[in-house]
């Protein structure tokens, strides 16, 4: 990973890659096979921060990866470079063809992997065809990206990603990410209510204000924590049975586990969403239901089969 001054002549692809889902996944590859066919480097050119935070001061992304996230995901990849391009109000501003020149000059881009549906430069009204033409003048080959979509003909994409965890689907969501899609956080101090019902937590803080927490429900978990793994039983929601505030909550029963992990980081993995956050009519009530939760969410994790692979693709 570079954010230097000097790099080797290297065919690229550029985009924020929030997610890097199997379709970030797919045309990477292809970035990296037609570099070895030129004899050239690998790069992948993305962000810090979204784009859109730069034109829009008050906008919020809702994030698959925060930037360390994503970038460790990136290096995952086995890309040769990725480039951090600081997306400034004077690089919003330049012309699709300006940003190009850019890319040649300043970072010896001599070939660039875009699909047809992707836009860049000031007005965005350009196309490939236009990009193709800019490179023939630039000195930069223009590659069109193949297509990318799964066994059943669904397309990835980041924005299908967040639609799926925004709501609970998160084991079609892993299907689309290739991974199992996790949040890291501290443990910080909660309602104590799973105490009472014999079920103790760990309320979860994020780490990042911006990441993408899933629809309120209970899941199915992989939690680590302190080095080791766990099952868990997690909740997201406001406790509408106990109503104790208003307040979001995201409240982890560990399984066999009996540690003060107070203050500790933690990191969650959504397995899979069994029902939705609901109101019972008395505490034994919710208990009850805990109790079925806690096994049935047992015996999935004990039968779990790996995620999807993003090599499949």
């Amino acid at each position: 990973m570079e954010k230097g001054t000097h790099h080797p002549p290297a065919v690229a692809t550029i985009g924020f890659f929030d997610g890097v889902h199997r379709g970030h996944r797919f045309l990477i590859r292809q970035v990296q096979r037609e570099a070895a066919a030129r004899g050239l480097a690998s790069s992948v050119i993305t962000f810090p921060i979204h784009p859109r935070q730069v034109l829009q001061s008050d906008y919020r992304p809702r994030l698959l990866t925060t930037p360390p996230e994503k970038l460790q995901l990136l290096e995952q990849t086995g890309i040769g470079q990725c480039i951090l391009l600081d997306f400034t109000p004077n690089l919003s501003g330049l012309s699709a063809r300006d940003f190009m020149e850019v890319l040649k000059r300043r970072y010896r881009i001599a070939a660039l992997v875009i699909g047809y549906d992707h836009r860049f430069g000031h007005n965005r009204c350009e196309g490939f065809d236009d990009y193709a033409r800019h490179g023939r003048e630039l000195g930069i080959e223009v590659l069109p990206a193949e297509a990318c979509r799964l066994e059943d003909g669904t397309a990835v994409s980041s924005s299908l990603v967040r639609r799926l965890l925004s709501e609970g689907d998160v084991a079609q969501a892993n299907r689309c990410l290739g991974y199992t899609y996790f949040i890291y956080g501290n443990v910080v101090g909660g309602h104590r209510v799973g105490h009472r019902l014999g079920y103790p937590t760990a309320n979860l803080q994020p780490g990042h204000p911006d990441k993408l927490v899933p629809a309120n429900g209970v899941y199915a978990v992989e939690v680590e924590v302190g080095g080791e793994r766990h099952g868990g039983m997690l909740n997201i929601g406001r406790r509408p049975t106990i109503g104790n505030g208003d307040d979001r909550s995201i409240e982890v029963h560990i399984f066999d586990f009996d540690r003060d992990i107070y203050g500790q980081p933690l990191r969650l993995e959504f397995v899979r969403r069994i029902r939705p956050e609901r109101k019972f009519a008395s505490i034994d009530e919710l208990a009850a239901q805990l109790r079925r939760d806690s096994k049935e969410i047992r015996a999935l994790l004990d039968n779990r089969t790996a995620p999807v692979k993003t090599d499949n693709l």
